[in-house]
């Protein structure tokens, strides 16, 4: 999430992003906090959820560390999903995100990107926890069917949604799952683009710009 505040103003339309002190991210990894993005039906509101999610029902914390992705498939059936699909959907902003893929026994890291650069959002849900005076708002990411470009190096690539289907993915009033689940579909390939990266990424202690160059 490297994108200047201007940017994402421009893509998003926050009404609070001048509140809040976004300083570039490099490698944002499992359990560090992703800036989202939430809506109660007017306004468009920034903010940092724990990635990872924690549902408010959950006796421990922990669980968030298995729970970083959702699958668009099985997200309207599964308890800790299907409740979160009609009331508490989010937006996780990025401008690039990291796959691996197995060449010779070894991981190579690719970012992916699009071809322009510019701030896109993925499909996430969210829920908040409590327990003991502890207060934990975390997310999960959804995920679905590579497209072209990813599908080289893993089979699965976020939910990206078009501004379109943001709008509509962020309306609490917009509740029926089958409707919600049309949304979640492969972004298109022609507008994306993938490249090697250094193996820096492979520890969330390096978040450096280096770490986005190309080999």
């Amino acid at each position: 999430m490297t994108s200047p505040i201007e940017q994402i103003q421009l893509a998003f339309e926050l009404s609070n992003l001048s509140e809040l002190n976004l300083t570039p991210r490099y490698n944002v990894a499992p359990s560090q906090q992703v800036f989202s993005i939430i809506s109660d039906g007017e306004n468009k509101r920034g903010g940092f959820l724990k990635w990872g999610l924690v549902p408010s029902w959950s006796k421990d914390s922990k669980i968030g560390y298995k729970m970083i992705n959702a699958r668009s498939e099985t997200v309207d059936t599964k308890p800790s999903f299907k409740n979160l699909l009609k009331r508490r959907r989010c937006l996780i902003v990025a401008d690039g995100f990291y796959e691996w893929k197995n060449e010779d026994g070894k991981k190579q890291p690719f970012r992916i990107k699009m071809k322009d650069d510019r701030v896109f959002a993925f499909a996430g849900l969210w829920d908040r926890w409590q327990s003991n005076g502890e207060t934990i708002q975390s997310c999960t990411i959804i995920t679905t069917e590579a497209n072209d470009v990813v599908s080289d190096i893993h089979d699965r690539m976020p939910v990206i949604l078009p501004k379109e289907k943001q709008e509509i993915w962020l309306n609490p009033a917009v509740q029926e799952p089958k409707h919600l689940k049309q949304l979640l579909q492969p972004y298109t390939s022609d507008e994306m683009t993938a490249y090697q990266v250094s193996t820096l990424v492979n520890s969330p202690k390096n978040d450096v710009s280096e770490i986005i160059n190309s080999l």
